[in-house]
């Protein structure tokens, strides 16, 4: 086999797929350098690395990472080995915790530290979703954490307030 300097031929590692337009979503990372904990871009998904492990050098010359990564919004599993030497997509993630306004019409109203309102998230489905139109129904005063990457946001959590907030 000849190697070239790009992608592996068994194409095993996607590497390329992140640098057109959503590039500013995400930032270069080589493999070998990721750990345990970080987020990074596995079959296109935004992911929180939750096993990592390397593979010796094999007779091509390349050790090898493997990544396991849950999906930071739908907890689905992804996996892909890459060689450690290339680089892999890594995303700006933030997360924003929000005051609950409102939850109407199966979406939230929400406020920021700064006071500004944002109304464009829906109500999460599921048990969460449940538990924060419940708690909402019950006059609590809520905070719901936000996620952010990749240009989308999901709300991923729900505490009550605490008192003088």
């Amino acid at each position: 086999k000849v190697w070239g300097g790009g992608k592996m031929s068994d194409d095993e590692c996607e590497v390329d797929a992140r640098a057109g337009a959503d590039s500013s979503h995400t930032y270069p990372s080589q493999a070998g350098q990721l750990k345990k904990g970080d987020f990074v871009l596995l079959k296109d998904h935004p992911c929180k690395i939750v096993d990592i492990s390397t593979s010796k050098v094999g007779k091509h010359g390349h050790a090898k990472a493997n990544i396991v990564g849950l999906d930071i919004f739908t907890q689905k599993k992804y996996e892909e080995v890459c060689p450690t030497t290339h680089n892999m997509y890594v995303p700006f993630v933030t997360r924003t915790d929000y005051q609950v306004q409102d939850v109407l019409d199966g979406f939230v109203s929400l406020l920021d530290d700064a006071g500004a309102e944002k109304s464009d998230l829906r109500v999460p489905a599921g048990e969460l979703g449940e538990q924060i139109e419940k708690m909402f129904g019950e006059g609590k005063d809520l905070l719901v954490s936000v996620i952010k990457a990749m240009g989308e946001e999901h709300i991923i959590a729900v505490k009550e307030a605490a008192e003088g907030k």
